[in-house]
């Protein structure tokens, strides 16, 4: 039986990243990973392969829709190789997971496929084609989560289906229907959108990203209706019936009045659940949640003191840069050193486009919280650059405390804004105020401007270009 230092289950963003930290800091590191490739969901089916065919929908869009403005003649049709598509896809997919291989080679982890069980807090049993038993000192959950699902929208993998099967279709859909207004939701449906399809969104709550600023909600809601989003939001949906190559859905309206949805494919997205199903955790003393996620302390640890868990199985947004964070925190915590993460500072962004991007508190939030709060925008529009690539819509919205004006959230709409939201989130790990921000040289042209505009917006109302 091979003995460990660390052992981790899960090999997505969370742990391989906690993997590689532990082998960094002179652990003996083991991981487990029930699929024949490493990477869980985001590098497989998640994170790397949405923007893959985001990026080659947004070539396309451009091609068909902007060359011409460019002075860019295309002789003959512009027409979409779906097949070729998606196998660019797949080899990004493939690259990227194999450079995973090489870290774990580069670290000397032991990498076993096949799916971890816990025998007891020190044991791990792996089944895969051959079954091993290995010994840990320190374990790490990090199993991650998987698409959830409705009882009465049973998954068929071929028309009512998830993010999975979306990001693999043989055809693109004439109508992709959408129960969820959520990110992912969003993102594949943005794809489809731009190779032809119809799209209908079905949202429950009263808004799409209800999750984010509500001023990012209603902007991204007019620029999908601009691109011909058929968005109903505040629609419970009921049923979901798939005869032949067609699907319905009912829903009920805030009006109580029920409504119904045709088309061939509907993509179920309403949210993901915690995987922690076959871990065997009770024998290992680790308690879980009723939502089925591991329960832990501040230092990530559950009720087995030399068992913790991360990512998306523990609470939380469920980021893969989270679950990064927390794999360095755990892998530092079982060294002895004292590592740090302020959730309140973890940015979550949509890759549509325009990207939305948000960091801290939204104003939903701060007037729950009594917070008393001054908001400096900035309209994209504005910006030389925005003009030069036609990327005009969006703003960038700082909300500063009122009386000292510390930064406490930045929310942002526009291109390129998924790269943007880490200026802001460097600006308030440092507990930046709207002037220190204001009095920062942005390069022009740039999008980076717009912060910059906003700040001084925020500081006596005093933006430049507006």
């Amino acid at each position: 039986m091979k003995s460990y230092d660390v052992a981790i289950i899960g090999s997505g963003p969370g742990g391989y990243v906690a993997a590689i930290r532990c082998a960094q800091l002179g652990m003996k590191t083991a991981i487990i990973e029930k699929y024949s490739t490493l990477g869980g969901t985001c590098l497989n089916v998640g994170c790397i392969p949405s923007k893959a065919l985001l990026d080659s929908s947004h070539h396309y869009e451009d091609a068909v829709k902007h060359f011409e403005t460019h002075g860019i003649e295309i002789p003959g049709e512009i027409k979409v190789n779906l097949e070729k598509m998606i196998g660019r896809k797949q080899a990004v997919v493939d690259q990227t997971t194999g450079g995973i291989d090489f870290l774990m080679s580069k670290n000397k982890i032991d990498v076993y496929h096949g799916i971890g069980a816990f025998k007891d807090a020190t044991h791990i049993t792996i089944t895969g084609d051959k079954k091993d038993v290995i010994e840990a000192k320190h374990t790490i959950i990090a199993t991650g989560s998987k698409p959830t699902t409705l009882p009465f929208a049973a998954i068929d993998k071929e028309r009512i289906i998830s993010s999975t099967e979306a990001l693999k279709l043989k055809e693109i859909p004439k109508h992709l229907m959408i129960i969820g207004g959520g990110v992912i939701g969003l993102e594949l449906g943005q794809v489809y959108k731009r190779l032809g399809s119809d799209v209908t969104v079905i949202e429950y709550m009263d808004r799409i990203i209800p999750t984010m600023d509500s001023g990012l909600s209603k902007e991204l809601n007019k620029v999908f209706r601009k691109q011909k989003f058929n968005i109903n939001v505040s629609h419970k949906v009921t049923s979901v019936v798939r005869n032949g190559d067609e699907v319905t859905v009912t829903a009920e309206n805030k009006k109580g009045e029920l409504v119904k949805f045709n088309g061939d494919y509907c993509l179920v997205s309403v949210g993901r659940s915690p995987f922690t199903a076959g871990l065997n955790a009770e024998s290992a003393g680790v308690n879980l949640s009723d939502r089925g996620q591991v329960e832990v302390n501040g230092k990530l640890q559950t009720s087995a003191s030399n068992i913790y868990a991360i990512g998306d199985v523990v609470k939380g947004a469920m980021l893969a840069h989270k679950a990064e964070e927390e794999g360095v925190f755990v892998a530092e915590t079982i060294a002895g050193q004292k590592p740090h993460i302020d959730y309140n500072l973890i940015p979550g962004v949509v890759y549509t486009w325009p990207e939305v991007a948000s960091v801290g508190k939204t104003e939903e939030q701060l007037k729950e919280l009594g917070v008393e709060y001054k908001v400096g925008q900035f309209p994209m529009r504005a910006l030389g650059r925005s003009r030069a690539s036609m990327d005009l819509d969006g703003f960038v919205k700082i909300l500063a405390d009122k009386s000292t004006d510390e930064v406490l959230g930045v929310h942002m709409i526009g291109a390129r804004c998924a790269d943007l939201i880490s200026e802001a989130v460097v600006a308030m790990e440092f507990r930046a105020s709207a002037e220190d921000i204001s009095r920062m040289s942005h390069a022009h042209p740039t999008f980076s401007e717009a912060i910059k505009e906003a700040a001084l917006a925020a500081t006596e109302d005093r933006a430049l270009h507006i």
